[in-house]
């Protein structure tokens, strides 16, 4: 039975889940070196925040099949040394969105209204209302950096209190921007503008200070500024001079550099800042969320299944898996066809999306045909994780190309390879069944759905080729379950599939080659 170690407090509705199908582990606060001692023993690596999984421990996790973080960010763990051995990494990138908005927003009000120094000075047996005059949201500008679901229910909910919206996010189109409500526009133009400015984005080196003293100073002296989303990304030391000097009029910040928050001249400030411990996902619904949502992709990962949020496989969202799914199998199948027919030191490979299927995203099936490509080479050590990986290692070049006018079926897939063995390809389609079926091998058309063993010739359309193949195959004691010819002309060349009950013994290969109007003969195990 599998086995799950969860290294920091998760809600029971995950323990439960992840009970299903292992034997589960919770041991909390654990210390690097005590991780590395027993993290061999484990199939996967359930974490929130507390836990950091380096690449120590991840070399360490020989068995380790995936690691789940339950929130949204992996800052925590070494994404990359996991990619390169081939495990999954996955979260939670819905579980805490309402929260993380709803913090941010929080932060914003507060921030306007000094609601934490009002409340310690009632506390104290004050009564000050003059020090505490705050300023209106309405009909302020609100600049969200970063349209993902965290940045957009924040700016529907802004909208709905009437601010005005402008966005800046490199990644989204116009139109989607103006569907939530949003003026897409340029940093600079932003921070020059709004009133608010809220941050939600990952921590990446293009986003680490991405607001800095240069940026601090473009702000309106009114203009206040929250990050709810990741610490790094609003320099620390440049923002407190900033308010200490009257640049901006306020910051409201959830995250750190450095958590927890050390020693930092953020703290000598007054009602000009809110700091709070790293609260966005910190609601009792969005513990159970997130808890239940990764215990349910460790579920699946344990039991062979894909994982719909893997932070490492790219391309593969959970509605584009969905509806791929059928393609990936029949592009890991074409995979270690084509590979073995091409030979083991493929060179170059060109995967082309046909028909129907050419309107589809080609990142997934294009990692799914490597997977498959490789199989021969790394058998179960590699997958969709460390496909694109260990093909680009082993210098493989990959080639993309779309053909929509190909309408033989709804939707096919063809690849052709160059490798130790010459240049080959194969194409395939999926029937209305799912049942997949090959349609072309090298140029010549054929119709056969794919078994463990089949057997490939080149040769000569000529009378009794065919006897003379069955023949030699029955001295072997060789059984042939389905036997199909593709031709282009008659008397012509031609291709032979043979589906196979057993795998040919040693020796036939050279014996098949020696039959009079056979060219070439390839095997090919599935």
């Amino acid at each position: 039975m599998s086995k799950v170690l969860v290294s920091d407090p998760i809600d029971q509705a995950g323990i439960d889940i992840l009970s299903q199908v292992a034997t589960v582990d919770v041991k909390t606060n654990l210390k690097p070196e005590e991780l590395v001692q027993i993290i061999g023993d484990y199939d996967a690596l359930m974490i929130r925040s507390g836990t950091r999984v380096t690449k120590e421990i991840i070399e360490a996790g020989t068995q380790l099949k995936i690691i789940g973080r339950a929130g949204v960010g992996v800052d925590n763990v070494d994404v990359p040394a996991a990619t390169r051995k081939g495990i999954v990494v996955v979260n939670s990138p819905e579980g805490n969105t309402i929260a993380a908005a709803e913090h941010a927003l929080a932060m914003m009000l507060s921030l306007s209204r000094y609601i934490p120094d009002a409340n310690a000075s009632v506390k104290r047996g004050e009564w000050d209302r003059k020090s505490f005059i705050g300023a209106e949201v309405y009909k302020k500008t609100l600049g969200v950096i970063g349209l993902g679901k965290i940045g957009s229910h924040v700016a529907t909910v802004a909208k709905a209190m009437g601010m005005k919206l402008l966005a800046y996010d490199p990644f989204i189109s116009t139109e989607r921007a103006e569907q939530i409500g949003c003026q897409l526009v340029e940093l600079d133009l932003l921070v020059q503008q709004a009133d608010y400015i809220t941050l939600h984005m990952p921590k990446t080196p293009e986003t680490t200070h991405l607001i800095d003293a240069k940026m601090l100073a473009k702000m309106k002296p009114t203009a206040r500024i929250v990050n709810c989303a990741r610490g790094g990304i609003i320099d620390e030391e440049a923002l407190a001079v900033a308010l200490k000097e009257g640049q901006i009029a306020g910051a409201a910040l959830d995250v750190f550099e450095s958590e927890p928050l050390g020693e930092s001249s953020l703290r000598a400030l007054g009602k000009e800042i809110i700091l709070t411990p790293h609260l966005g996902a910190s609601t009792t619904e969005a513990q159970v969320n997130v808890a239940i949502d990764v215990a349910e992709q460790i579920r699946d990962v344990l039991l062979g299944l894909p994982a719909r949020s893997a932070v490492n496989i790219p391309g593969l969202g959970p509605d584009i898996l969905e509806e791929l799914k059928p393609y990936m199998q029949l592009a890991e199948t074409l995979g270690k066809l084509v590979g073995q027919l091409a030979g083991g030191r493929v060179e170059l490979l060109n995967v082309r999306l046909q028909g129907e299927l050419a309107t589809n995203k080609s990142q997934p099936l294009v990692i799914a045909s490597l997977k498959g490509l490789l199989y021969q080479a790394l058998r179960e050590r590699v997958n969709y994780v460390n496909a694109t990986l260990e093909a680009k290692e082993r210098g493989i070049r990959v080639i993309e190309t779309r053909d929509a006018a190909i309408k033989d079926y709804a939707g096919s897939l063809h690849l052709e390879a160059t490798g130790s063995l010459g240049t080959h390809s194969v194409t395939g389609a999926l029937l209305g069944d799912g049942e997949i079926r090959l349609t072309n091998i090298d140029g010549f058309p054929v119709n056969v759905p794919p078994s463990q063993h089949m057997l490939f010739t080149l040769h000569r359309d000529m009378p009794g080729i065919i006897g003379k193949l069955g023949s030699l195959l029955g001295s072997f004691n060789v059984n042939i379950a389905s036997m199909q010819v593709g031709r282009k002309i008659v008397r012509g060349d031609a291709v032979m599939v043979l589906s196979l009950d057993d795998p040919l013994p040693e020796g036939i290969l050279s014996e098949i080659k020696k039959v009079a109007g056979i060219r070439d003969a390839y095997t090919v195990t599935l």
